[in-house]
């Protein structure tokens, strides 16, 4: 057998993810695409380029402080990687703001959208009219801090946006102090300002400050002054082992994110020398974590843009989730789970399907219990209060709140309180594991006895970002399903692990175990002549082992096609080992994030879905649940998913053996947009539906006029 664990086999995951990266930034690219769709690609571009930097660069500068110098599955060392991402990334900066400066800000003029670059773009009423939303708007919420022997450097904020100046009270500018001044987040980042030839024009926050600095300075000349942005080392180090209470010590390490290393400085291009190097030394950055920024900084301010009103005719038409043609408002939805399982495919139909369970579950008087595991939750979630009604209805309620959910801590830490208050039974997780999985039971009390209702998911129980986020569930009550639901939760509130498991798999108990028998099971079907195919959907694939897998499977005969959305640390077209094996990336205007997983099985089709990625931290880190899909019409719906996505070929990139990723040649080729086809197909199955019922009632509607007669 081949030896197939050479480094030179793998592709390091950072680069992966820029790469990853760098498809979004095409999509803001792409002049096909409507321009205020562009912007918004743009911001996203910006927004993940800063949670790369606080968490993987964070941790990687980490290691190198610890002298950790293992090499990585592609034979790179910590600092080797640190080198090459910032190589990748002030190429990846600098194709950002070329796209913003040479095609979109123009493009926004030309469709009456002005972006003001300067305070001489200014005309004499616009000046006026900033000075005085200065004053009355901005000034007061202002801090200006100066620097000197009585006064240390302060504290920059994580991600905040400030300016610095230099100020000297003295004519000869040869000796001056520094003083900064944070651009006040809790105030809009443009403002509008009237436009004397039509159309809109925005000026931006930190542009006003930077024009009327001087007034925060009375007594001292401004001799320059500039924008700047500092990213820290956000990654939390939990000691949960030692942790008394864990809402506690993460409420604890939130705090101390603000005070995280500098691993990135942004500042404005052309920054005065003087200026520069006190950031540099007060901040600790060497010359290759500085990017000098030719244009606003932080570009996640577009988003804001993309909401602006009176644009529809730049953006895409607005997608409303339809409800599957399985479900019918006027039936209890209990009634038609038990008929059949029911199969969901946000956001083409609509996630309020799983809200109206959970509320339904609430009110029910015969539901006896509700358990449900809480990754990220929206803002106002409706499922929250429904399951805080529960528990004031009598109904024994227990939820898993995760509270090392990154970057949703604290809003977890709130949730959490509030369902304690409300009498819900709150577990914070298990030591040591994130608890990923999506899973709610629902018991109820029938005329035949207890039965649970289970839904399952790939996505978080999450309204807002279910209609940004292509993700499946399914509802069922299944009895081997129901029962081993309950080991879930049994398990992760108290410790209590079954003897054996009916149908779910789990890491980090044996999900590894199981993909590698699949994977395993096409590779014995090859090698005896079988025909022998995999399809599997994921966000990343970065585990060594299950890449070893695929690959003895694949050199064995295997078809192996990938739908891997970023990280892909597998490499295609390597003679005798990959040449099977094809990945395809989707980035489109929906945020792909489904896990789907399918064996052919020796005609014997297994189809599986579940939260887990193939990444060590999901197979070995955290608490993830894989389920099957057994429903014959079920599994039907969900091969024809796997079925159009591979079909893709408007935005779909493919994996080339040089690591690049490219899109197909659409020439004489009929386009499928895998996600436009799904929001038409879910559009035709409720048209489909309204006829037949139309057609039923007209049927009937002669029957009632005769009895009347």
């Amino acid at each position: 057998m081949i030896d197939v664990s050479k480094p030179e086999y793998f592709t390091n995951r950072e680069l992966s993810w820029l790469d990853f990266n760098y498809r979004v930034l095409g999509e803001a690219r792409d002049k096909t695409i409507p321009l205020f769709e562009r912007l918004k690609f743009l911001s996203i571009t910006s927004s993940n380029l800063d949670e790369f930097f606080m968490i993987r660069v964070a941790s990687l500068k980490d290691m190198v402080h610890a002298k950790y110098s293992k090499p990585d599955i592609a034979g790179m060392t910590p600092q080797m990687q640190l080198d090459a991402i910032s190589e990748k990334t002030h190429g990846l900066v600098n194709t950002q703001y070329n796209t913003y400066n040479r095609s979109l800000k123009p493009m926004l003029k030309q469709n009456g959208l002005t972006i003001i670059d300067s305070y001489e773009d200014l005309t004499k009423k616009q000046k006026v009219y900033v000075e005085q939303y200065f004053m009355q708007d901005v000034y007061p919420v202002l801090t200006p801090m100066a620097v000197d022997s009585s006064r240390p450097f302060p504290l920059i904020r994580n991600k905040s946006l400030n300016i610095g100046a230099l100020i000297s009270d003295k004519e000869d500018e040869s000796e001056f102090d520094f003083a900064t001044v944070q651009v006040p987040s809790m105030l809009p980042r443009f403002i509008e300002i009237p436009s004397e030839k039509g159309g809109q024009t925005l000026i931006l926050l930190e542009q006003v400050i930077e024009m009327n600095i001087q007034k925060l300075f009375l007594n001292y000349k401004v001799i320059c002054a500039y924008p700047y942005r500092a990213m820290r080392n956000a990654d939390l180090t939990i000691d949960e082992e030692d942790a008394a209470d864990l809402l506690k010590e993460i409420q604890k390490q939130l705090k101390q994110r603000q005070w995280g290393e500098v691993i990135r400085l942004e500042v404005e291009d052309g920054i005065d020398k003087r200026l520069l190097k006190i950031l540099k030394k007060a901040m600790n950055v060497g010359e290759d974590e500085i990017y000098r920024i030719s244009g606003p900084l932080d570009l996640t301010f577009l988003m804001k843009v993309n909401g602006l009103d009176g644009y529809d005719h730049l953006k895409y038409p607005k997608y409303e989730p339809q409800l599957s043609k399985d479900i019918n408002t006027e039936e209890d939805i209990f009634t038609q789970i038990r008929r059949k399982d029911i199969l969901l495919f946000h956001p083409f139909q609509s996630f309020g399907t799983v809200v109206d369970f959970v509320h339904q579950a609430a009110k029910d008087p015969d539901v006896l219990a509700i358990k449900q595991t809480l990754y990220r939750v929206s803002g106002n979630s409706p499922i929250i209060a429904s399951l805080a009604e529960a528990a004031e209805n009598g109904k024994q309620v227990t939820v898993l709140v995760e509270l090392k959910a990154r970057f949703d801590e604290e809003n977890n830490i709130i949730w959490a309180k509030k369902l304690e208050k409300a009498g819900c039974h709150v577990i914070y997780g298990l030591v040591g594991l994130k608890t990923h999985s999506k899973i709610t039971l629902v018991v109820r009390r029938e005329e035949d006895g207890i039965r649970r209702y289970v839904h399952l998911g790939t996505g978080n129980y999450n309204d807002s970002t279910a209609k940004l986020y292509t993700d499946m569930g399914l509802l069922t009550c299944s009895k081997p399903i129901g029962e081993d639901a309950t080991a879930v939760f049994n398990m992760l509130s108290g410790y209590s692990e079954p003897l054996a498991w009916n149908k779910l798999s789990l890491a980090p108990l044996w999900l590894r175990d199981r993909f590698t028998e699949l994977i395993h099971q096409e590779e014995v079907n090859a090698r005896e002549g079988r025909p022998a195919r995999i399809v599997a959907k994921m966000n990343s694939l970065c585990d060594k082992e299950i890449i070893m897998a695929l690959y003895h499977a694949a050199e064995a005969g295997v078809k192996i096609e990938l739908i891997v959305r970023g990280i892909c640390c597998l490499k295609t077209g390597i003679p005798g080992i990959s040449e099977n094996i094809t990945v395809k990336s989707i980035v489109g205007n929906f945020l792909e994030h489904s896990r789907i997983f399918y064996f052919y099985n020796n005609g014997w089709e297994n189809v599986f879905m579940g939260s887990a990625d193939w990444m060590p931290r999901n197979l070995d880190r955290r608490v993830e649940i894989l389920f099957p899909v057994e429903d014959e019409e079920c599994k039907k719906q969900v091969i024809h998913i796997l079925d159009i996505q591979l079909q893709d070929n408007v935005k779909a990139h493919y994996l080339q053996p040089d690591d690049t990723y490219q899109k197909p040649d659409k020439r004489g080729k009929n386009l499928i947009s895998s996600q436009d086809y799904f929001c038409q197909e879910a559009l035709r199955d409720v048209a489909e539906k309204k006829k037949n019922e139309d057609e039923v009632s007209r049927v009937f509607e002669p029957m009632y006029h005769n009895e009347e007669e």
